[in-house]
């Protein structure tokens, strides 16, 4: 096992950690199709070349592809100096997918000045830490929705788990311990740690402080309170309004630091935060 390390990685100009979001972009490669939970407020049915919500992507790529991508993308006189971070971010989840890993290393070969990135639902982070580390992952996103289990019960239809299928509160329950070891044992490796949390109206604004508490305790250092999009089982659901959701992230701001620039990024992001390169195949398309 790789041993932990004392400092914070150098993650200077990451636009979703302090950097420049004006000037600092980021692109994600879309290499990461499977999922092992559902998350009731998550669909990937439809990609809409001008939509931005988690989960959806013009198109999957392989390692091969994604690393081909990027030399593309570094070689343009008009990115290549704005890009500063390359992240994974599904359009399932990065850890339940080798291909991840493998875009990983191709990109520390040939690019090791970028910031490298991932965001989770943290289910695997425990086991699949240690090779992240050896991979000088930088920074770390865990989207956490609730602690309690009976409100994650509420939250998640189920998760998929060393081969077995986890539903209720005894899933929610994995899945929570999951996140929080992951987090710590993230912190003591120095990569610097972001929790989403989407906030479902009647359903888990009790958990949001607690959330806050909990991870800033085990070394995360900034939070992103995200509107619920409405869609799938909580396509009924009105999402907060925007007052109220400043409000709950001006409250959260006394236990943790908060994200507030965040455009709930596709899986295929590329550019600037809020200002995404357009696709050469605008319109609408079946997703993955």
């Amino acid at each position: 096992m790789a041993t932990a390390c004392s400092g914070k990685k150098n993650i200077q100009g990451h636009p979703c950690f302090g950097g420049n979001h004006h000037k600092n972009g980021r692109m994600h490669l879309a290499v990461a199709p499977k999922c092992n939970i559902k998350c009731g407020y998550c669909s990937r049915r439809h990609d809409c070349a001008n939509e931005s919500r988690p989960g959806v992507t013009s198109q999957l790529l392989t390692p091969r592809e994604a690393i081909a991508k990027v030399r593309e993308v570094m070689a343009s006189e008009i990115l290549g100096p704005i890009i500063k971070v390359i992240g994974i971010a599904g359009p399932g989840d990065p850890l339940a997918n080798e291909e991840t890993f493998e875009t990983f290393r191709l990109v520390r070969e040939e690019f090791p000045h970028l910031i490298t990135c991932m965001s989770t639902n943290g289910l695997l982070l425990p086991e699949k830490i240690d090779l992240l580390q050896e991979l000088d992952l930088h920074s770390l996103t865990v989207t956490v929705n609730a602690l309690d289990p009976e409100v994650g019960a509420m939250i998640y239809r189920h998760i998929l788990y060393h081969g077995k299928k986890f539903t209720g509160a005894e899933g929610a329950a994995i899945l929570g311990a999951n996140q929080l070891e992951g987090i710590r044992r993230a912190a003591e490796y120095g990569m610097t740690i972001k929790v989403n949390t989407v906030y479902i109206p009647g359903v888990n604004e009790s958990q949001i402080p607690l959330i806050g508490r909990k991870v800033k305790e085990l070394g995360a250092s900034v939070m992103n309170v995200m509107p619920l999009i409405p869609q799938a089982d909580f396509a009924h659901v009105v999402p907060p309004a925007p007052e109220l959701l400043e409000a709950v992230r001006r409250a959260n701001e006394r236990i943790i630091g908060q994200f507030k620039h965040c455009r709930q990024c596709r899986a295929d992001a590329l550019g600037l935060i809020g200002q995404d390169v357009a696709r050469a195949d605008a319109g609408c398309a079946v997703g993955q």
